[in-house]
């Protein structure tokens, strides 16, 4: 891939508000073109938000983890497409992401599938009632999104090195669960630094709170920035 460290960040607008939401996006100017938009904000107001700021010339991650019946899924991600998202989540179950595939095909809107949420560790899994471990469950998945023809996959950073290995060197490898060394790993459980997670096989890096709960997100944008750079250079 070619894309630089400011074509791979994926600034996570976790915050309550469409007003706190603008003036992050003020603050970090034309240092982020990547953002993503999760449940917390789009039940603010946040898919006219996310409209918004792809007509503005930003890139935004529609992070809703769709989950339904086929029909449902589909007539969902046709709209998606018509929004100018650049990626959309669903969890990645073959049936669902076959049919988000179909919807999709023809426009530039990335599928990924999630494989094992970063906050969930192995007795997490086994609750779900899951009879796999996740690093097993997660390459499952991420068969069965490559074989469906989905653009990419989210998981781990611990896991992106084998998911790799699986996908190939095309499909997008999208990892939450950054975060710069020192720094709070809050709910997360399996987390990784910016360098290691793109030397690991990661594409894409989501990283929410270590910037937008920050003193100064725009030095803390660019510290994470000059870290993945130097990491893209090796």
């Amino acid at each position: 891939m070619t894309e630089t460290a400011r074509d791979r960040l994926i600034v996570g607008l976790d915050l309550p508000t469409i007003a706190k939401a603008e003036k992050i996006v003020t603050t970090l100017g034309n240092d982020v073109v990547f953002y993503k938009i999760g449940y917390q904000l789009v039940f603010a107001g946040g898919l006219e938000f996310a409209r918004d700021l792809a007509a503005s010339g930003k890139k935004v991650f529609l992070d809703m983890k769709l989950l339904d019946i086929d029909n449902t899924v589909a007539k969902g991600v046709e709209n998606i497409v018509k929004m100018g998202m650049s990626m959309l989540t669903l969890h990645a179950y073959p049936k669902a992401m076959k049919a988000a595939v179909e919807a999709a095909r023809g426009s530039e809107l990335c599928l990924l599938g999630v494989t094992v949420l970063t906050s969930m560790d192995e007795q997490d899994v086994i609750d779900a009632g899951y009879e796999y471990d996740p690093h097993t469950l997660v390459l499952r998945r991420a068969e069965q999104a490559r074989a469906a023809g989905m653009g990419g996959i989210v998981c781990s950073a611990e896991e992106s090195s084998a998911v790799r290995k699986i996908i190939g060197p095309d499909m997008a490898l999208v990892t939450p669960g950054i975060r710069p060394a020192g720094s709070d790993k809050g709910d997360q459980k399996r987390v990784m630094t910016p360098a290691d997670a793109l030397k690991a096989g990661s594409s894409h890096l989501v990283v929410a709170r270590p910037i937008v709960a920050a003193a100064d997100p725009l030095v803390a944008a660019r510290g994470i920035l000059d870290e993945m750079t130097g990491a893209l250079s090796r």
